[in-house]
């Protein structure tokens, strides 16, 4: 289709190539930051309408017709309401911010269109920070504001054309000396404790673990290698064979899925015989649940203990959250079983798994009231089988743990847990699933266990008459490094996907970098603010304080400011030092400046006296009286181009 573009207006500052090229790049740079919350038909769409539009530009300058903007405006809302439902929330608005930022980019031919742009750009830029406030995404959308400023300061009357690289410097430093204020002002403006709107949470799933489990479904988690959570120990961490995190305690089976459904009743009794305290920040998962190391002592203030003493909080996981655990590692739990519990302990659909059932009956008349005979045959039959660990198992029909121990042999901790539980449960012993954590890495540099979502594990619980609940990993039967290298790391089929050792540690060690942040500047929070000035002796910095300090603090970088303007000041003006010079070298050759004689009857006069160097006096004429008197302030780049005029201007005196 070929359609004319519309000119701007004779009253209007045109965008020279400069200024439109630095105001695409920081329309990219946005898109760039969100297209990974974009749909990806929308993506595409985006990036070759800003692609199609930069090179037109280039053809034919002018903005985009009317007949062109409109349907292409009702496109993209029709597009976000079939991709999201609606206009509103966290997705659709982003998509929406910029989706209309590069539509701005078909009317911006003037230097008012490329401000609104620009200034809608930084908004668009900023909302990123809704999506992801980590280090890196942090640190990219800084660097986003480098275009922006750039383009602002490219669109300054009467500036002397240079190099991209010499347009980014002047703003980069512009940035870097922000930084000071910019901490300043993070630490002392007074936080609220709740925010004074709430983003609507995101609709896309977040990783983590379910309160359902079916064989096969830890496959992606266990492949997922962003961190779940962080865990510091008071004292010695416990051995990588004792480190399992309970999160969901699964009662109820249909034939084919575990499902997690707590009902009201007091915590099961625990006698501890060993206890450990610690520390975890959990990442957000979107679930109630809160890991807690084997069996929780009690809830921390942030959730509950349920009836199988998992910890629950009031409301899902949106953000990091901080804390603290007492745990029992050597224990016994709820001793006396009553008749409800026991009843759901040895529950079985009728009609599923005849093989498996009938193979634990075997074990039962074999060996009557034995448990722990019964238990061994299992772990035998699981580690002197032919089973085989791996991430890509091979599926399973209707009656699937009748498939997994007489067909496929082949599955990960889920297939294990599952079978080995069905087996008790038929074999007349009281049993159940649980599924959280098991391992992770150590790392020393910031003395912390690093917990992956690809830890993820489930195993079993046996109830043994006087020892109460005793944990039972069949997975650990197949392959025992499991338990100390983790699922993936153990799976020959997915080992490759971890990449090298040292890319390993690399990461690991980055995670430091990542707590830290995480801890100081996401989990800056209110609270801690109020303790800000505890090492003055000043318990709590109540809003009364922080308003004080912000004060003197506002004040103490205003004196910085006026003092280095002083200073500026009281330097040489450059732009006169720069015309001394020139009447310096006109003086050389008989030009002398008259004391009432002003710059532009001096040079002109100097032209006529060196009518062979006539054409770069008339410039360096128009240059200085444009610098002094067209702006407040010579732009910078401006009066650098001035001065090396000067510097490179040699008068040559006309010998006759």
């Amino acid at each position: 289709m070929k359609f004319v573009l519309r000119r701007t207006g004779r009253n209007e500052q045109p965008l020279d190539n400069r200024a439109f090229d630095l105001l695409c790049l920081t329309i990219a740079s946005v898109f760039v930051l969100h297209i990974g919350h974009l749909p990806i038909w929308l993506s595409m769409v985006l990036a070759l309408l800003l692609g199609w539009r930069w090179w037109k530009r280039r053809e034919q300058p002018g903005r985009a017709p009317v007949y062109l903007k409109l349907p292409l405006l009702g496109l993209l809302a029709i597009a976000i309401i079939t991709s999201y439902g609606s206009l509103f929330g966290r997705e659709a608005g982003a998509a929406l911010a910029v989706g209309l930022l590069v539509l701005k980019l078909l009317e911006s031919e003037t230097a008012r269109d490329a401000r609104v742009g620009i200034a809608f750009a930084c908004f668009a830029l900023m909302t990123a920070l809704l999506f992801d406030q980590g280090m890196v995404i942090t640190f990219l959308v800084a660097l986003g504001l480098l275009p922006a400023l750039a383009a602002l300061r490219a669109l300054e009357p009467a500036r002397v054309p240079v190099t991209l690289k010499r347009e980014l410097l002047p703003v980069l430093t512009m940035l870097g000396l922000s930084l000071p204020l910019a901490l300043f002002a993070f630490v002392a403006v007074p936080r609220l404790s709740s925010p004074l709107w709430g983003a609507p949470p995101s609709s896309q799933a977040r990783t983590g673990l379910s309160d359902r489990m079916s064989p096969g479904d830890f496959a992606d988690l266990l492949t997922d290698d962003r961190p779940a959570m962080r865990v510091s120990f008071d004292g010695t961490p416990p051995p990588n064979n004792a480190r399992y995190f309970r999160a969901y305690v699964m009662w109820r089976y249909d034939g084919r899925s575990w499902a997690y459904a707590d009902y009201p009743r007091e915590p099961a009794s625990l006698i501890a015989e060993r206890t450990i305290k610690y520390q975890i920040s959990l990442e957000p998962s979107g679930q109630t649940v809160l890991p807690a190391m084997d069996v929780p002592v009690e809830a921390p203030p942030q959730g509950q203990l349920g009836g199988d003493r998992e910890v629950v909080a009031s409301r899902p996981v949106n953000d990091a959250l901080n804390y603290s655990m007492e745990s029992a590692l050597a224990y016994r739990l709820q001793p006396v079983l009553d008749d409800r519990s026991r009843r759901r302990a040895l529950q079985l659909p009728d009609g599923f798994n005849p093989k498996t059932i009938a193979l634990a009956q075997s074990w039962r008349q074999r060996h009557g009231d034995d448990t722990s005979a019964i238990v061994r045959e299992a772990l035998t039959l699981f580690h002197n089988g032919v089973f085989r660990y791996t991430l890509a198992p091979s599926p399973l029909g209707r009656d699937a743990m009748d498939d997994f121990l007489f067909s496929t042999h082949e599955g990960f901790c889920e297939h294990y847990a599952s079978a080995f539980t069905i087996l008790m449960r038929a074999a007349g012993i009281p049993a159940r699933v649980v599924t959280g954590y098991q391992g992770g890495y150590w790392n020393g540099l910031g003395n912390y266990l690093l917990v992956r979502q690809s830890d993820a594990h489930a195993w079993g619980e046996v109830w043994i008459a006087e020892r109460g609940w005793v944990r039972v990993d069949p997975t650990a039967a197949v392959r025992p490094d499991r338990v100390s290298l983790g699922a993936a790391a153990v799976a020959g089929d997915q080992g490759n996907w971890f990449g090298s050792e040292w890319l390993r540690d690399a990461r690991n060690h980055w995670d430091v970098v990542n707590r830290w942040w995480n801890q100081g500047v996401i989990g800056f929070s209110a609270l801690r603010q109020r303790g800000l000035l505890s090492p003055l002796g000043i318990r709590e910095t109540d809003a009364e304080k922080l308003g004080l300090l912000l004060a003197i603090g506002c004040v103490l970088f205003a004196m910085i400011g006026l003092v280095w303007a002083l200073w500026r000041q009281r330097e040489t003006d450059p732009l006169r030092a720069a015309m001394a010079r020139l009447e310096h070298k006109l003086a050389g050759v008989a030009v002398v400046r008259r004391h009432s004689e002003g710059p532009q009857h001096y040079l002109s006069r100097a032209a006529r006296a060196l009518p062979h160097q006539r054409d770069r006096l008339e410039q360096l004429m128009r240059s200085y009286l444009d610098l002094r008197y067209a702006h407040d302030e010579p732009p910078p780049e401006s009066l650098r181009a001035f001065r090396r005029a000067v510097r490179d201007f040699r008068p040559r005196r006309v010998v006759k």
